[in-house]
């Protein structure tokens, strides 16, 4: 029988040993932890700095109801090459004020100023979110632009009923748009450009219009405003009634209500627009 002789082992340690290395372990890395935090989050003044420096306005897009950032994949690499910097304000579309705040912290990662590109629903959000003093103009694309005591869809309730709205259904709380009703909602497009759309929307929930914008920023701010003449999801007429109320500098463009995607080129040259406004401005100031 072999005999150790433990005089060698390192002896083990006793419970307040075990615990005051262990301790000290766990305190330096929650130190540690809290370090990399910091270095994540304290304000970085330099970053600041370049971002008040940009030569070119910025432009943040918002999207509406079944579509999500995706559906400017056609107008944002032109607006890169030119030298904008370009962001999509990805939203849940659970609430109108949710919505408004995700736009607001988008604008806080470009330059300023910017210019906010609001499609459909997306009027709403860059009508609350535009007050913001980074916001120098806005661009609406078939798009609802409430007043200050009006929800999402007041105005579109006063014009007669669309097609789009007899192929929706509310289910698993939210607001789904069913793939026959992709021909209301974007009938020029291929149907393989309409398989993706419908493929990559983003869904509502069904109370999302019952809301007010928080804001009516094309009361202070110029505006612009694409008519879709060929819209089977908001009226061309509504959106005609919207544009004229706001005072926008206006195009019509023969499109469904997707502009950005069957016009791009259309969308383009009303954001240039917008941008070469913004600019004078800001060389006058």
């Amino acid at each position: 029988m072999e005999h150790h002789d433990r005089s060698r082992e390192s002896p083990r340690p006793n419970r307040r040993q075990f615990l005051l290395t262990t301790g000290g372990t766990v305190v330096a890395s929650v130190i540690a932890h809290r370090g990399l935090i910091n270095d994540f989050t304290s304000p970085q003044p330099d970053k600041k700095e370049s971002k008040m420096k940009g030569n070119k306005p910025s432009i943040v897009f918002c999207h509406g109801i079944w579509a999500d950032g995706s559906c400017f994949s056609k107008v944002m690499p032109a607006l890169q090459a030119e030298g904008h910097q370009c962001i999509a304000a990805q939203y849940s579309l659970n609430t109108t004020a949710d919505d408004v705040a995700t736009v607001k912290r988008a604008l806080g990662r470009v330059s300023s100023p910017a210019i906010l590109v609001g499609h459909s629903y997306g009027g709403s959000v860059i009508t609350g979110a535009g007050t913001d003093d980074r916001v120098a103009g806005l661009v609406y694309l078939a798009a609802f632009a409430p007043d200050a005591d009006e929800m999402s869809d007041t105005q579109p309730s006063k014009f007669p009923k669309t097609d789009v709205l007899s192929h929706v259904e509310v289910a698993d709380g939210r607001l789904w748009l069913l793939p026959e009703g992709m021909d209301s909602f974007a009938g020029d497009l291929s149907e393989q450009e309409k398989q993706l759309v419908w493929a990559t929307q983003c869904v509502p929930a069904p109370d999302l219009f019952a809301a007010k914008a928080g804001g009516t920023a094309w009361k202070s701010k110029p505006s612009w405003y694409i008519v879709a003449k060929n819209d089977r999801t908001i009226q061309p007429d509504c959106e005609r009634f919207l544009a004229k109320r706001m005072g926008a500098t206006t195009t019509e463009v023969a499109s469904s209500h997707v502009v950005m995607l069957s016009q791009p080129q259309a969308v383009i040259d009303v954001i240039r627009k917008a941008v070469k406004a913004a600019q004078g401005v800001t060389k006058a100031a």
